[in-house]
């Protein structure tokens, strides 16, 4: 999939006038059937299937769905499985490029990935009350990267009590396996299908805690897609599926070095030293000429997170990288305005470019996590920054920091987070 984008310069776009809120509108039946034909053919490449878990309790909708994020094939899962209810999805506000009309009549409600928005609560109220739609949610924002669930707004719990509507949860499983983000949209030939099933009923939200609804929740979302391969033996033998493994594995547990790494065909190898892994058949990590550090692929991704850690907590945490920017003002185009230098460090991101013309600020409490991509629409890995009225999306120039930059936003926001509760408790 691509999107429209535009040349421009910095002072027209920032000129343009930014996005304007518009309530959900009803489904389109007609829409919906049109998106469910067009992909269905992917489901049936992947000989999809799908058990049904409790359902009865969720009643005839509309519903609060929550579905875990793994690849592209998601969509395609939630049109079959939905098929013949409206629905609206939570979906990102760059969907909306050159399509606004049509999103919107599919009944979509735009935000922004990890911006605070806080009339997403009243569209999805709408949604359900008024348009009498289901409204679907991927509330962990971002792709799994490593194939292990990513962290869910504390807030949740809190949220679904007051939307008042049964709680249905949708797990995929096999399109990471198919479909992992790092593989520069390289399909596998792997089988998907997913369990869905109702959480909550409304009686049982109303007499349940947030703080318990969130442990549930918390439950739904801890797998490890590499673990579940090889548990279910499902062989990936395409030559292909370490290509761009480095771009999640970007740290070489035997030398130390940082962006030396290079997945291609099955293997990762470090540039600087030579260490180099076998990927193999069930998504195993096999030391070709060295003893492995790391057997599987969420351990060592964890290993570089604590990693990271440390930097972060002894003060040497520092990013600075050259990028091409672009903007994402309104759904005419994504705006191509130019280069310039991402930072990011303790004090949160700072953005310069554009001969001087921009320069933007995010503190570390500002979100839980960055919008971390890769081959974002076929263009380049990015890492986006921003507001409601203006986000950035910066490609870094020929490095791999989009992993390590979203884990270093992620451990900043705890520590900012930590920072506050003490600085309360003092006072």
């Amino acid at each position: 999939m691509k999107i429209k984008t535009e040349n421009r310069s910095y002072d027209e776009v920032a000129a343009l006038p930014s996005w304007v809120h518009k309530k959900p509108k009803k489904p389109s039946k007609l829409l919906a059937k049109v998106a469910h034909a067009g992909l269905k053919g992917e489901l049936k490449q992947v000989h999809f299937t799908c058990e049904k878990v409790d359902m009865e309790k969720a009643g005839d909708g509309p519903w609060m769905i929550l579905m875990n994020h793994c690849s592209f094939t998601d969509l395609a899962i939630a049109f079959e499985v939905l098929k013949g209810k409206p629905f609206s999805i939570v979906c990102t506000s760059d969907a909306l490029v050159g399509k606004e009309g049509v999103v919107r009549s599919l009944g979509c409600i735009p935000t922004c990935k990890f911006v605070s928005d806080m009339t997403l609560i009243s569209d999805m109220d709408y949604a359900l009350n008024v348009n009498q739609a289901s409204v679907l949610m991927y509330p962990e924002a971002g792709y799994s990267l490593d194939g292990t669930g990513t962290k869910i707004p504390e807030r949740l719990g809190l949220l679904l009590k007051k939307l008042k509507h049964p709680v249905v949860m949708i797990t995929s499983y096999g399109a990471f396996a198919r479909d992992p983000l790092y593989n520069n949209l390289q399909k596998r030939d792997v089988k998907v299908s997913c369990q869905m099933k109702c959480l909550f009923t409304p009686e049982e939200l109303a007499n349940t805690k947030a703080k318990q609804i969130n442990e549930v929740l918390n439950e739904a979302f801890t797998f490890d897609y590499f673990k579940w391969q090889q548990e279910n033996q499902i062989e990936i033998k395409e030559p292909f599926r370490a290509d761009g493994l480095n771009r999640i594995l970007y740290q070489c547990p035997h030398c130390m070095a940082e962006g030396a790494t290079e997945g291609k065909g099955i293997r990762l190898t470090c540039k600087a030293c030579g260490a180099t892994y076998e990927l193999d058949e069930l998504g195993r990590l096999k030391g070709v000429n060295v003893e492995p550090k790391f057997t599987h692929v969420p351990d060592w991704f964890a290993w570089e997170r604590e990693e990271l850690k440390k930097e972060i907590l002894n003060g040497s945490y520092s990013l600075e990288v050259p990028c091409d920017i672009a903007i994402l003002k309104n759904s005419k185009a994504l705006y191509m305005v130019g280069t310039g230098t991402l930072r990011h460090d303790a004090k949160g991101f700072v953005l310069d470019g554009c001969e001087g013309k921009l320069h933007y600020e995010q503190a570390p409490n500002a979100s839980y996590s960055v919008n971390a991509d890769y081959f974002w629409y076929e263009i380049g890995d990015i890492v986006s920054i921003g507001t409601n009225e203006c986000l950035y999306y910066c490609f870094p120039k020929d490095c791999d920091i989009v992993a390590k930059t979203r884990i270093a936003a992620e451990e900043l926001y705890k520590l900012s987070k930590r920072k506050g509760s003490a600085l309360n408790e003092s006072c």
